[in-house]
Formats: C-alpha cells, structure tokens, sequence
C-alpha cells in the first residue's frame, strides 16, 4: 500500500466519517427524541452530548499526530496501551458490531422501498432478503476493484444523501415558530417523561447510537495521502454531523408539539416535512432515506474489511485475514464479513426479533473500543510519552482526555450494563482466532493478567446464558 496512487485524501477520509455516522438514524431522531425530552431537556442533552463526542473527536486527532505508527484506529489504541487480548477484543468487537449494523442497514432500505414497493413489506420478505443479498454481493464485487474507487463512490453517495438533509433544514427553518418550540418547553405537560433530569438522560441515550461511526477515518489511517488529515477529518465531520443532527431534532420541535412528535411512525423526518410541505416532503425524505443507507451500506461494508485486514496485519487476528487482492484489497476479510451478513439476512426471514436483539447488543459493543482509545488518549497525556518537544499541550490533553474517558464510561453505562454482560456470548468466542494468532507467532496465547480477563469473560458469556435460558436476563 506505498503507492500513492491508492491513498486517500482529506475529502475521501471527510466522506468515510460522514457517510459512517449518517445512515438511518437521523431520520428516526425526531420522534425517537421526542419520546424521551421536551425541548428544554433536548437543548441540555445536546450540550452535554456535543462536548463529550467532540473531546472524543479530539483524542482521536490527537492520537492520530503523536502516534503516527499506529495503523487502524480504535482497536490499536487499545492493544498498545492495555495489551495484546484487550486489543484484539476491541477489534472483534467493533467488527460484529459493523457487519451486523449492515444487515440492519440492509434491512432498514427494503422496509423503506416498502414505501413505493409493496412486495419488500418490514424489509425481511422473501424479495426484500433476495434483492437485499444481491445488493450485498454487488457490494463485495465494487469494493474488490479497489479501496480507492470505493472511498470515491462513497464520497458522491454522502453528498448526495446530505443534499436532502439540507433541504429538511430549510424548509423546517421557515416553517419553525418559537411558540410551538416553547409551548411546554419543560416537558411538564407529559408526566411520563420524569424530570428534567430524568428527560436528558433518556434523550441521551438516543444520541449514543447516532454518533457510532465518528472513527471511520481512524481506521483507514494506514491508506491516507497524509497523516494529519486523519485527524482534520475526523473533527471535521464530527462538527458537520452534529450540526445537521442538531437542527434536525430542535428545528422539528418547533413545527409540531413533542406529543406529536413522539406519536410519528419512522422515519419521522417525512411525517415532519409532510405536515409542513405536504406529501412530496414525506416523498423526498423516504428517497434521501435510501440514499443515505447505499452510502452507509459502502462505509461499513469498506470498515468491516479493514478492521479485521489492519488487526491481521500486525499478527493481533490469524495471517489469513491480511491477504489482498492484486487492487490491495483486503480480500479474505471482506468475504468473511459479508458471509456473516449474508447468513443474518436469512435468519431475518425466519426471526427478525433476533436480528433486532442482536443490533442492540452489538451496537453496545463499539462503546468499548470507543472508552479503550479515550482512556488511551488520557494515558499518554498523564505518562507525559510524546510531550517531550512540546510539554504546552500536555495540561490541554489531560483535560480532553480526561472529559473523553469519563464521557465515554458514561456511555457504557448508558447503552446498559445488561447488553455489556450479555455482550460477554459474542467477545468469547473470539478468543479461539486469537490464540490461533498467537500459535502463528510461537507465542503463549495469554498473558498472567489476560488469562485473568478472559476468565472474567467466560464467566460473564456463561452467566448470560444462564440468565437468558432461565428468563431472568433479556436482550
């Protein structure tokens, strides 16, 4: 991968973050807001949410410059500041969580197509899985031609699927008035959602999953033209993204009352610009749905290929998965991620409440890839390890680092310690892939304190099991 010509430059690294945070979550975010905030709360939890990702942003950036040698982002941060197990278990993490984000992707656009084809149904018919699988393998195909042409497709797609966003901003701009906005600002009309404090919460939980995806340049860190712009794009599209999320939920609380809102089908950003424009508002936003999800389709599908590729191609996952084609593409890792979305599609014809169940605790696994890489951040700034030259910056990334790692904590505990423990069924088996990369090097497979980890581990997959058979615990 020395060749110039296969890198990426600023904007394809800008599009591989926007394209990964915005897939179908912003169009649910007015309702889903609504059933958890008045606007007060909304206005708060905001606050509280763009300073803890945007210090996550941050950190990010930061070790991206002093740690240049670091290829692949989040996963690696965790194995260089925590060792070898932790880091492989951030990296099997944040791969399941990808490949079955794409199947709720997969499943969420047919749903959508729904919309003008009958035939696709919720998006787990027989048609919506067959066209579904065809679009994946078609997927697979483009992504072989090379990284490079894909990141370039994908750039078009995200600017494609901001272009209705922004005219959502627009036109719910003209139409917002503030005595909707302020009407029961509080939310104290509606005793089912609690105080204020009760409010922000609960609307921050939304805002956990929304962001998942503000890494994406991280991981290609080892593909990019120049090194600094992994940084500069990851700060650049967080700020990007929270703007549009922002305007989107706190301009829709201005057009209709937050009961209204709550009680909206998804995506409830067409219900928003149908009230105000009529129904080719709801038209326009259904297709911008569908957008954004081939987009997202095409980051992940790249991400799912080249986590498992950078993790295999410093021995922390098995030497098969760091085989490239003759385009440098990752093409083992690529097959083995989409095989696995390919069998979850066809459980989604037999069980979509599986699939379903399955999203949420694999979304709840990227938190902690995400806590490793910010309490890696905070640990250099502390041991002082790159602030030889510039000791200045050292106070100001202890303060980042230190708000990142808290905020972070903050959203493992948000996203429910039940899904962390039940997580605990899908991070060990992983263990057999990585003692196997470990018996490829001549190397014992734990270390004193890892085998103290994965015991815990164990522990946790067996006690999930236990407690879902018995009843006493649910996904």
């Amino acid at each position: 991968m020395s060749d110039s010509t296969n890198k990426l430059g600023l904007g394809a690294l800008i599009a591989l973050v926007v394209g990964s945070m915005i897939g179908g979550g912003i169009f649910s975010l007015p309702q889903n807001i609504a059933a958890s905030a008045g606007p007060g709360a909304v206005l708060i939890g905001w606050a509280i949410t763009g300073v803890g990702m945007l210090t996550l942003a941050f950190v990010f950036q930061t070790l991206a410059n002093r740690k240049p040698e670091l290829d692949g982002g989040v996963y690696v941060y965790a194995k260089a500041g925590f060792g070898d197990y932790m880091g492989f278990n951030s990296a099997w993490g944040y791969w399941i969580s990808a490949w079955i984000g794409n199947v709720s992707y997969m499943v969420l656009l047919f749903s959508t197509l729904g919309f003008f084809f009958p035939v696709f149904g919720e998006g787990n018919t027989v048609a919506a899985i067959v066209c579904a699988s065809v679009l994946l393998w078609m997927y697979h195909f483009l992504v072989l031609r090379g990284i490079k042409e894909a990141a370039i497709i994908n750039m078009i797609t995200t600017i494609a699927k901001v272009v209705p966003l922004a005219m959502f901003v627009v036109l719910a701009a003209v139409a917002f008035k503030l005595d909707i906005f302020t009407a029961d600002i509080w939310g104290a009309g509606n005793a089912d959602l609690g105080s204020v404090m009760d409010q922000v919460r609960n609307m921050m939980l939304v805002t956990v999953w929304v962001f998942i995806g503000i890494e994406g340049a991280s991981i290609f860190s080892a593909r990019a033209k120049n090194r600094s712009d992994v940084g500069k794009s990851t700060v650049i599209g967080f700020i990007g993204v929270l703007l549009i999320l922002v305007m989107v939920n706190v301009l829709s609380m201005g057009i209709m009352h937050q009961p209204e809102l709550a009680a909206l089908k998804n995506p409830s950003m067409a219900g928003v610009l149908e009230h105000v424009v009529g129904h080719w508002g709801s038209v326009l936003i259904s297709v911008g749905l569908v957008i954004s999800l081939v987009g997202a389709l095409l980051s992940w599908t790249l991400l799912c290929a080249e986590i498992l590729f950078a993790s295999a191609s410093d021995h922390t996952m098995p030497a098969f998965l760091r085989k490239e084609n003759a385009n440098k593409v990752p093409a083992n890792a690529l097959l083995l991620s989409n095989l696995m979305i390919q069998l979850f599609l066809i459980i989604t014809l037999f069980n979509d409440a599986t699939y379903l169940k399955l999203l949420y605790l694999a979304t709840s696994m990227i938190l902690v890839p995400y806590f490793f890489s910010a309490a890696y951040g905070l640990l250099l700034a502390v041991r002082g390890e790159t602030y030889e030259k510039d000791p200045g910056d050292k106070g100001k990334d202890l303060f980042i680092g230190l708000i990142a790692t808290l905020y972070a904590i903050w959203l493992v505990y948000a996203g429910g310690m039940q899904y962390l423990l039940l997580s605990a069924l899908l991070y060990a088996p992983g263990a057999i892939l990585f003692a196997k990369a470990k018996m490829e090097m001549g190397k014992p497979v734990f270390t004193g304190i890892e085998k103290v980890i994965f015991a815990v581990v164990l522990i946790g997959a067996v006690y999930a099991a236990y407690g879902l058979q018995a009843g006493f615990l649910e996904i």
